[in-house]
């Protein structure tokens, strides 16, 4: 883990890291989310008027990783070769798993998290007429390999 903060240069001011002299590699991330949810709100799922919130969420979320510079200040604009968006109806709410690949000179973490934050949003947008109490919870990176610093997974339990 690094001893400093790689947004600020040596005189403490916000920097873009120059990553020009990184190797090119094959990097993935995996980001989770948590929307809780009651279970009235989880039977009214598949008839929500406005649509498959889940299918529209998958949309929203791939849309966002492909925009995260945009969101991010100091984020590279990556080239992704691939974002998936996996969903998990719980007894509670739902899971959303949210992947993001690239061949590039930094990590998709961002991508990641963002994807799995947008399409919980979404979720929440496509529902808040059922119930104005739905949480978003638990965004976190699961996952990330490439890269100087290699792979990280988040143990169970890790919060």
């Amino acid at each position: 883990m690094s001893e400093k903060l790689t947004h600020y240069d040596d005189a403490g001011q916000v920097s873009m890291v120059n990553v020009g002299s990184k190797d090119i590699t094959e990097r993935t991330a995996t980001a989770r989310a948590f929307v809780a949810m009651s279970a009235n709100v989880l039977a009214a799922l598949p008839s929500n008027p406005k649509g498959d919130p889940l299918e529209v969420a998958r949309i929203a979320g791939i849309m966002a990783a492909k925009r995260t510079p945009d969101l991010i200040p100091l984020c590279h604009q990556l080239p992704l070769s691939h974002v998936e968006i996996h969903f998990t109806v719980q007894a509670d709410g739902v899971e959303i798993r949210a992947s993001a690949a690239t061949a590039a000179r930094t990590g998709v973490e961002m991508e990641a998290m963002t994807a799995a934050s947008v399409a919980a949003l979404t979720i929440y947008d496509m529902t808040k007429a059922l119930d104005k109490a739905i949480e978003i919870r638990q965004i976190c990176l699961v996952e990330k390999t490439g890269g100087k610093s290699g792979v990280y997974r988040r143990q169970e339990g890790e919060e």
